[in-house]
C-alpha cells in the first residue's frame, strides 16, 4: 500500500509546498521556522490522500491511527532533511561567501556593512556601495563616480551604472543587499533593477517599526524580504530564441552573396578593414561586441566610442552610405543573433558612454536591459531611429517589454521588411 500512496501523496504534497514558497526560501532560513507551513502542507497533503483513497479503494483507506502516524513521520522527516540542508547551505556559505554590493545613501550603509564584515555566516562578502545618495563619511577619489568608504568598511563607492555594471562584473557579483526606508525612490529603484538584470539576489534590510510585515529570518536584528523588482518571463520566452536561431540562420545562408558582395565592395573603396567591431551593452548591462560593415574608419577609439551620429559626416564614402541608407551594414548582426549576444527584435543596443549618459537623464532608460537588445524593435518601426528622441524611445522599449508576445516579435519583423523598401536608414 506504501508505493501505491507515494505517488498522489507527492503529487499533493510538492505543490502546497511550492504554494507556501518553502522551495524559495527567506533571508537565513531555519528548519524551525518552517515547522508550521510543513505541518499545515503534510496535514493537506495526507487529508487529500485519505479521502481519494476512501472514495476509489474503500478497503485500502487508512485508519486514524496510520494516518496520524504517517503525518507525524512525513512532517519530523521534511523537518529534519530541511535542517540538513539548511545547515549544510549555512556551512558553505560561511567557506564561500558570495560577492556583495551594498545599496543605499545615508548612515544605515555603514551598520549594514559592519554586520557583514562582522558575521560571515551570512555568506556575503561586501566588494563595494552602490550610492544612491551621499554616503556619510564618503570622500571622492580620483576618478568620476568613485569615492572611498569610512574607515570602518574600506569600500568603493560606486555612483553610475558604469561603474556598478563593472563591479558585477568583475568581481561575480551575486547578492545585493538595499540599505534603507521603504518605499524605494526612483534612483535607488533604477539601480535594484540593474542589479536584478545581472542576476544578483537582492535584499532589502531595514530596521525599526514601521517596516512592515517582517518574516522570521533577519540579518542580525534588521528586517529582511526579498525584492523582485521584474516579475518572471512570460511563458513562451523560449521560443523568442528559437525563433531568432531559425530566422538568423536562413538569413546568413539566403544573404551569403549580399553579405560576400557588401564586403568586397567595402574592401575595394575603403580599403582593408571590412567588419566594423564597436562595444555595445547588451542584456543585464553586459557588454557584447556588434559587428556592422564599416562605413567610416573612426579618427581614433574616442570617437567611435561617443560620438553620436555620422549621418552627414562627409568622410562616409557613396558605397557607405548607399549601405547605411538601405541598412545593408547592419547585416553582420545576424552573427551576433545566432551568437545569443541580441535577438530579432528587442531594444536597440547602445554603446557604454550614452548608456551611462542617457540612464542618469532619462528615467526608464536603464530598464530597456532587462531584455535581450535587438536588431529591430517596436521604437525603431515607429520611426524612433538616428537621432530622435531618447525619452520616447525608452518609453516604447519598455512598452515593449511589458507587453511582450511572440506574435508582437512577428508583426514588427514583418514591418521592418516592409521599411526596407523605402530606404529609411540613419
Amino acid at each position: 500500500m506504501g508505493p501505491l500512496l507515494l505517488a498522489p501523496l507527492l503529487g499533493c504534497l510538492v505543490p502546497a509546498l511550492r504554494r507556501a514558497r518553502l522551495y524559495r526560501p527567506g533571508f537565513a532560513p531555519t528548519a524551525s521556522d518552517e515547522l508550521p507551513a510543513l505541518a499545515l502542507c503534510a496535514t493537506l497533503a495526507w487529508g487529500l490522500v485519505a479521502v481519494t483513497a476512501a472514495a476509489t479503494a474503500p478497503e485500502s483507506a487508512l485508519g486514524w491511527g496510520e494516518l496520524l502516524t504517517a503525518l507525524v513521520l512525513t512532517v519530523l522527516g521534511q523537518w529534519a532533511l530541511r535542517g540538513v540542508v539548511h545547515g549544510a547551505r549555512r556551512r558553505y556559505a560561511r567557506l564561500h561567501p558570495g560577492s556583495t554590493l551594498i545599496v543605499g545613501g545615508d548612515g544605515s550603509v555603514r551598520e549594514v556593512a559592519a554586520v557583514l564584515h562582522a558575521h560571515p555566516e551570512y555568506g556575503m562578502h561586501p566588494v563595494g556601495i552602490a550610492a544612491t545618495g551621499q554616503v556619510p563619511g564618503q570622500e571622492q577619489g580620483p576618478g568620476p563616480g568613485h569615492g572611498t568608504a569610512p574607515d570602518d568598511f574600506p569600500l568603493p563607492v560606486l555612483t553610475g551604472h558604469g561603474d556598478i555594471t563593472r563591479a558585477v562584473i568583475q568581481n561575480s557579483v551575486r547578492y545585493a543587499v538595499v540599505a534603507g526606508p521603504q518605499p524605494l525612490d526612483a534612483r535607488t529603484t533604477a539601480t535594484v533593477r540593474l542589479l536584478a538584470a545581472q542576476g544578483a539576489c537582492v535584499w532589502q534590510v531595514t530596521a525599526g517599526p514601521g517596516s512592515g510585515q517582517a518574516a522570521p529570518g533577519h540579518l542580525w536584528g534588521f528586517a529582511c524580504r526579498r525584492l523582485d523588482p521584474y516579475p518572471p518571463a512570460p511563458p513562451g520566452r523560449w521560443g523568442k530564441r528559437a525563433l531568432d536561431i531559425v530566422l538568423a540562420s536562413a538569413a546568413l545562408l539566403a544573404l551569403a552573396p549580399v553579405l560576400a558582395g557588401c564586403g568586397l565592395a567595402v574592401r575595394l573603396t575603403d580599403g582593408p578593414g571590412v567588419l566594423f567591431r564597436q562595444e555595445r551593452i547588451g542584456l543585464g548591462g553586459r557588454p557584447f561586441t556588434l559587428l556592422k560593415f564599416r562605413t567610416l574608419r573612426p579618427a581614433d577609439p574616442g570617437e567611435s566610442a561617443t560620438r553620436w551620429s555620422i549621418a552627414h559626416d562627409r568622410r562616409v564614402s557613396p558605397v557607405g552610405r548607399l549601405l547605411r541608407r538601405t541598412s545593408l551594414d547592419e547585416l553582420p548582426q545576424f552573427w551576433n543573433v545566432l551568437r545569443g549576444d541580441m535577438s530579432l527584435v528587442g531594444p536597440r543596443p547602445e554603446r557604454p558612454y550614452f548608456v551611462e549618459q542617457f540612464s542618469q537623464t532619462h528615467p526608464g532608460y536603464q530598464d530597456r536591459h532587462r531584455m535581450q537588445v535587438g536588431i529591430t524593435g517596436l521604437a525603431q518601426v515607429h520611426g524612433l531611429r538616428g537621432d530622435t528622441s531618447i525619452a520616447d524611445r525608452a518609453r516604447f522599449d519598455n512598452h515593449y517589454i511589458d507587453s511582450w508576445s511572440l506574435w508582437q516579435d512577428v508583426r514588427i519583423l514583418a514591418r521592418t521588411a516592409t521599411s526596407l523598401f523605402r530606404l529609411g536608414g540613419s
